[in-house]
């Protein structure tokens, strides 16, 4: 056996900071007289650098691979020579290799929580603005100064249905409150209406009463600017109509 085969254990121990005490100091002697054992040592630490930098990207470096794969093929393999200790070269550089792959898999996976995580957040976050959106409309409709409170009742009836219209022309935003109101035929819905100054009726919301005869309509697709003169409420199909189709049964102008 060589005087390097002699010392390749210890080698691999030493690259590692696993090798002590009477065999360290007399490696480390050995290293001061021998050239190729301290060149082998250096290739030794800079394949283990390589293995450790390659867990920041997805694909160990292909030169650290090839310097790994034929240094093992270059392994003595003499059966009929007694060998001081099993070598665990091969087994050490496999396992960095192994433990690289495992780093950026971990890395990788670990990124791609983080993408859906991140995903989620700011779809939540969107419906969260969405809704402060509309709670803001509503609040401006109710205190705004300019606008217009109209009340509608009917008549005759006890208890006495009532509506309640808070519209902002300028923004075309309408919340409107009702009790009271009567149970409806199967199929059928109240439809609420604005009576402009001039031109036809249009049609505000469609709205079905609760148990307690309660409803509300909030902020319908209407088009800003459209001066009211009344609101109205008439008995129309439950998917409503582009025009009334039977007489008021509340109405009320502004006040």
């Amino acid at each position: 056996m060589s005087v390097h085969e002699q010392f390749a254990d210890d080698l691999s121990l030493y690259a590692l900071g696993a090798l002590e005490g009477k065999e360290r100091l007399v490696l480390e002697k050995h290293l001061e007289e021998c050239s190729a054992c301290r060149r082998e040592l250096q290739q030794l630490q800079g394949d283990m650098a390589l293995l450790a930098l390659s867990a920041s990207g997805p694909k160990p470096p292909q030169r650290s691979r090839q310097r790994l794969m034929s240094a093992i093929a270059q392994e003595p393999r003499r059966l009929d020579v007694p060998v001081r200790r099993r070598s665990w070269l091969p087994a050490v550089r496999w396992a960095l290799a192994v433990a690289a792959v495992c780093v950026v898999a971990l890395l990788l996976e670990q990124n791609s929580n983080l993408s859906q995580h991140l995903a989620s957040v700011q779809s939540e976050l969107a419906r969260r603005e969405a809704q402060l959106e509309q709670a803001k409309q509503v609040v401006v409709t109710f205190t705004a100064p300019e606008a217009q409170q109209v009340t509608l009742v009917a008549a005759k009836t006890s208890p006495q249905p009532q509506g309640k219209a808070f519209y902002l022309r300028a923004k075309g935003s309408l919340i409107f409150l009702a009790n009271n109101m009567p149970q409806l035929p199967s199929q059928k819905a109240y439809e609420l209406w604005i009576i402009p100054i001039s031109g036809a009726a249009i049609p505000a919301g469609v709205f079905k009463p609760n148990a307690h005869g309660s409803a509300t309509v909030v902020n319908p697709p209407l088009q800003a600017g459209v001066e009211a003169k009344a609101f109205a409420i008439t008995i129309e199909p439950e998917e409503g109509s582009s025009a009334p189709s039977s007489q008021p049964i509340m109405v009320g102008s502004g006040e």
